[in-house]
């Protein structure tokens, strides 16, 4: 009878942990979901933080690893000057406190961010104001860029995340691993790469080059271009130009193709489009 009374004993002591260890891991996850639900983002950050970088070189390069940044050629920095605010929200059930760090190493900015545990929320956001005459490079694992009005090359590479580029005048250089693109008010040179996802650019550039694996391209030219070169693994192109004459060579896989602009092919005007699965589109803007 003893040891059946320890062996029922052992069964209910074994029964009520059990109970209670699945009863604890449902109400975290009971308690994830509802936080998740009721999430906050770095933008409901009111109180960011702000801080001064000097840069002793005149190229800056931005290395963040989860982080939507916001970069911004501003006439006000003194050269020099890089001013950064950060808009953070971290939170966990169980596990350490998120935590962001920046610092400056040499000619580069770098931006982390260190979420571990039960993470409920977990989000940063920067503005880097950039004074004039620097060459600004990026570097972003996992995050949207978005980029204005710089004079200066500048050169966006990031592993996912969308890219949106306004008002420069210098060359523009960007290549997203998975993530749209969208280019406006630009007249430098123009070189957009995607690996999955669209093109948009409605740009003044002389010279642009696209290419995405999967996902359509749209340009639309405000000035003749010399050189237009795009590409899409599977997607429709569609190149919009100002009146002119243009040596214009298309092929597609799988689609029409309809060119409607003036032809010479002895134009010094090159347009090249390319597509493995879709419509091509060579016209006149509108």
């Amino acid at each position: 009878m003893a040891r059946t009374s320890r062996t029922t004993g052992t069964t209910g002591t074994t029964r009520t942990v059990s109970a209670r260890a699945v009863a604890v891991a449902g109400a975290v996850v009971v308690l994830v979901a509802g936080l998740s639900a009721c999430g906050a983002s770095a933008g409901d950050d009111t109180d960011p933080d702000h801080r001064s970088f000097d840069l002793k070189s005149r190229t800056l390069t931005i290395d963040s690893d989860h982080s939507a940044l916001e970069i911004v050629a501003a006439d006000s920095n003194p050269a020099g000057r890089i001013e950064v605010t950060r808009w953070f929200q971290g939170s966990v059930v169980v596990g350490k406190e998120p935590k962001a760090t920046w610092s400056m190493r040499d000619d580069r900015l770098v931006l982390r961010l260190k979420c571990s545990g039960f993470v409920v929320d977990c989000s940063a956001k920067h503005r880097i104001e950039v004074p004039r005459g620097v060459t600004v490079k990026v570097q972003d694992g996992d995050g949207s860029v978005r980029a204005h009005g710089f004079r200066d090359p500048l050169r966006i590479r990031t592993g996912d995340g969308s890219v949106r580029v306004t008002d420069t005048t210098g060359p523009v250089n960007i290549r997203t691993g998975d993530g749209s693109v969208r280019v406006t008010d630009t007249t430098g040179r123009l070189e957009m790469r995607t690996g999955d996802g669209s093109i948009r650019a409605n740009v003044s550039s002389r010279d642009v080059r696209t290419h995405t694996g999967d996902g359509s391209v749209r340009l639309e030219l405000g000035a003749v271009p010399d050189c237009v070169e795009s590409r899409s693994g599977d997607g429709s192109v569609t190149i919009a130009l100002p009146k002119a004459t243009y040596r214009v060579t298309t092929e597609t896989g799988d689609g029409g193709v309809d060119v409607s602009v003036p032809r010479d092919e002895s134009s010094s005007h090159v347009v090249s489009a390319h597509t493995g699965d879709g419509k091509v589109t060579v016209r006149t803007a509108n």
